[in-house]
């Protein structure tokens, strides 16, 4: 598992996604709920928020060591760097409000408007971190790795039109393998310009 998953980041960040944007989510539709299902998605909300800011300090020291060991060039650094900034913002806006509720509820008062309005904003800054994260990833491939060299018969299925990738298996493995030697080639040339000039460091 460890040599697939560079790093535990992307394992740990989808609990922090979901739990923290269900949260935002019923937080901000309750007050337009009437009881009972007014109070059981507030209690959800709140449980939720608690386990979200439990996992996203997990999730941020698990990015902070994938920003300082993953290889990657001077795009991606950039890249990387906007996303981590991103992210310290969103886990110091969550952690705070999960100790703003947590007080609130303990001292058996509701949480007001303004609680409402920052948990909204927190919501799309923990969706801006999102989609930083995924450009990473996405756009600039870092911590992913080629594609596997197609072995036997290849697969056997449709994609709603009648295409039938099983009706010629030869011409499937040979598309896989011009894929993955593209991919090798590609991933060759940015070896090489990490050597030159990239980022292959530590913070």
């Amino acid at each position: 598992m460890l040599e697939i998953i560079p790093n535990w980041h992307p394992i740990f960040v989808h609990f922090t996604v979901a739990l923290l944007s269900l949260a935002a989510g019923l937080f901000v539709v309750t007050p337009f709920v009437k009881s009972p299902l007014k109070e059981q998605w507030q209690t959800v909300a709140r449980w939720a928020l608690w386990f979200g800011a439990g996992f996203t300090i997990i999730t941020g020291l698990t990015g902070l060591y994938a920003y300082n060991t993953v290889a990657h060039d001077t795009p991606s650094h950039l890249a990387m760097t906007d996303h981590r900034n991103w992210a310290v913002v969103t886990i110091t806006l969550f952690l705070a409000l999960a100790t703003w509720s947590i007080v609130w509820v303990r001292k058996n008062k509701p949480l007001g408007t303004v609680f409402i309005v920052c948990i909204a904003i927190a919501g799309g800054v923990l969706a801006s971190t999102a989609w930083h994260g995924g450009e990473v990833v996405y756009r600039y491939g870092l911590g992913v790795m080629s594609l596997p060299k197609a072995e036997g018969d290849g697969h056997n299925h449709s994609h709603g039109g009648g295409n039938d990738h099983g009706s010629d298996s030869g011409s499937a493995d040979n598309r896989h393998d011009d894929m993955s030697s593209d991919m090798e080639m590609d991933f060759s040339g940015m070896d090489e310009t990490m050597s030159d000039d990239g980022h292959d460091h530590e913070h």
